[in-house]
């Protein structure tokens, strides 16, 4: 797993959410992420989403921690957008500010268990490992066309910093 430093934007995302923990995500009787995907692609919502910047890119943001990685969070699954003019009723609007992010890239390797792998990591690293105390705000992965092979896919993990 690659680790670079960046400083984005602000970044306007669409899409749809729900409210889970990683101990939820852990049992699949409570389980809600998979199921979030699972709508996102069934239902098409990404052709549903105006104004997109990148329509071959999907987010997963990971925000409103209730306090760390071991409490609640809101999970959001989306499009970047130019701006929120016409979005549906029935899509959440999520505004990132822009911040500092280590940023985490991992090397071709099946789905999920690398994104699953991606996490345990940075979940075990502490701040120097890190690269800076999370601020715990907004901490996502973007999914564009290196992870269109679910069996050799790269995706990036930003998590954002203090």
């Amino acid at each position: 797993m690659k680790k670079t430093f960046t400083e984005l934007p602000e970044i306007k995302l669409v899409g749809i959410t729900c409210r889970t923990s990683n101990a939820s995500e852990m049992n699949p009787l409570t389980a809600k992420i998979g199921q979030m995907i699972q709508k996102y692609q069934d239902e098409g919502i990404a052709s549903k989403i105006p104004n997109l910047k990148n329509p071959v890119a999907t987010y997963c943001v990971y925000t409103e921690y209730e306090n760390d990685f071991n409490g609640e969070y809101t999970y959001f699954i989306g499009a970047e957008v130019s701006s929120f003019d016409e979005v549906p009723s029935d899509l959440c609007k999520l505004t990132i500010k822009n911040q500092r992010y280590a940023k985490f890239t991992n090397g071709p390797a099946p789905m999920p268990g690398v994104c699953i792998d991606m996490w345990q990591s940075i979940w075990a690293m502490n701040s120097e490992e890190l690269g800076g105390k999370r601020k715990y705000s907004a901490d996502f992965e973007v999914y564009d066309e290196r992870a269109y092979d679910l069996n050799n896919a790269t995706l990036d993990i930003y998590i954002a910093l203090e």
